[in-house]
């Protein structure tokens, strides 16, 4: 009898230096981002070894799309609804 259960696997994970390259930037910005607690999120699989999840470089990238230069982007509004007046 067949086992009928299905897994998902979870999509490949990027390197530091294939995140760095997606993104357009040198690794040791995302190394200085992840020490700052800024930056994409990540996989901390041991202290040499960080990964980066596809969904969650796209993610990051989408929140930071502007129309202009004055544009505060999404999190602004956010932040605006959510003040105590």
């Amino acid at each position: 009898m067949e086992d009928s259960t299905d897994i998902t696997l979870p999509a490949p994970l990027l390197t530091e230096n294939q995140a760095a390259e997606l993104l357009q930037l040198t690794p040791r910005a995302l190394q200085a981002w992840r020490y700052q607690g800024r930056g994409p999120r990540y996989v901390k699989i041991s202290a040499r070894a960080i990964r980066y999840q596809l969904d969650d470089l796209q993610e990051w990238i989408a929140k930071r799309l502007r129309r202009s230069t004055s544009d505060p982007g999404p999190e602004a509004a956010h932040r605006a609804g959510s003040e105590v007046r």
